[in-house]
Parts: C-alpha cells; structure tokens; sequence
C-alpha cells in the first residue's frame, strides 16, 4: 500500500479546479450555446418547398 502526504493546501486546490472546472463548462455553454441551438431549430424564414 503507497501512503501519499496529502498537504494542507491541496485541499483548497481541489476545490479551486473543480470550481474552476464548473465555471468553465457553465461560459462555454454559454458561449456556444446558442450556435448549438440554431443547428437544431428549423428556419421560419424558408418557405414550403411542397
């Protein structure tokens, strides 16, 4: 069994990443998220082709 030294700090920093991880996933949702959405809208501005 590898008994690892866990310091003090790397606590904070674990929560620091998943934190910044979160917020990173919530501003490229934002960012992309209303290109994602047009790809799957149907245009309204096309008439029927029937």
């Amino acid at each position: 069994m590898i008994l690892l030294y866990l310091d003090p700090g790397i606590g904070s920093a674990i929560i620091q990443a998943i934190i910044a991880g979160t917020i990173g996933v919530f501003y490229t949702i934002k960012l992309y998220g209303a290109r994602i959405k047009s790809l799957f809208k149907r245009k309204k501005d096309e008439p029927n082709k029937n």
